[in-house]
């Protein structure tokens, strides 16, 4: 039987690889949205991650007719109070700005911050969706780390631009040089949620029950 395809339901490369390795080694066959020539502008507007996400895996899965998995996520920064919304995390410096201004103006509202006041942690959410149908979906909080001064090594690497400035002081890493080891032992989010989703599909179908 020809495996199930599941839309990993963004334009997003960087996002498209880590909804790919979430998926790995399980039944459904990813296909981004460019191989199934599709596209969508899901709501973002929803007061939640996992709301968002939601919305995201509706409107996708019916633009393709199929199975789709979608995420949202956002920085965490309790120092900044109502300056910061995780929900705007790749919209705050405006549509138009780049990873290098994002970064840029996070850092200029982190600077009169030191020690403790930099940390910061992520909140990441997923949906599974079956032609505008929501399946299943979670939203969890990742570990805890600092903002950097400065941007650490790969800054350039587009895709999740907060990745190389938040810094996990116990290991001596920026979140984009940690191991795999290094995310488990930090009770990654990303971690868990592939653990959610391999137990999610490894589930037997539901049954449809007997003819009457």
């Amino acid at each position: 039987m020809a495996a199930t395809p599941i839309l990993l339901a963004t334009g997003n490369r960087a996002k498209q690889e880590t909804l790919r390795w979430l998926l790995e080694g399980l039944p459904p066959l990813p296909v981004t949205p460019q191989e199934a020539g599709v596209s969508a502008d899901p709501d973002e507007s929803e007061n939640t991650h996992e709301a968002i996400a939601r919305s995201k895996a509706t409107e996708w899965s019916k633009a393709a007719s199929m199975l789709a998995i979608a995420s949202d996520g956002g920085l965490i920064v309790p120092s900044l109070g109502s300056r910061w919304e995780s929900r705007y995390t790749h919209r705050f410096a405006g549509p138009a700005a780049d990873d290098r201004e994002r970064a840029a103006q996070l850092l200029e509202l982190m600077r009169p911050y030191h020690g403790e006041e930099r940390e910061a942690s992520w909140a990441e959410a997923l949906a599974i969706a079956d032609n505008g149908n929501v399946l299943a979906s979670w939203e969890l909080r990742g570990a805890t780390g600092r903002i950097a001064d400065q941007p650490g090594p790969d800054s350039d690497t587009p895709g999740f631009w907060v990745f190389p400035l938040w810094y996990f002081p116990e290991h001596g890493r920026y979140y984009n040089e940690l191991t795999s080891e290094q995310r488990e032992s930090l009770d990654d989010h990303w971690t868990r949620l592939r653990e959610l989703v391999r137990e999610y599909f490894r589930q037997p179908p539901p049954s449809c029950g007997s003819a009457p």
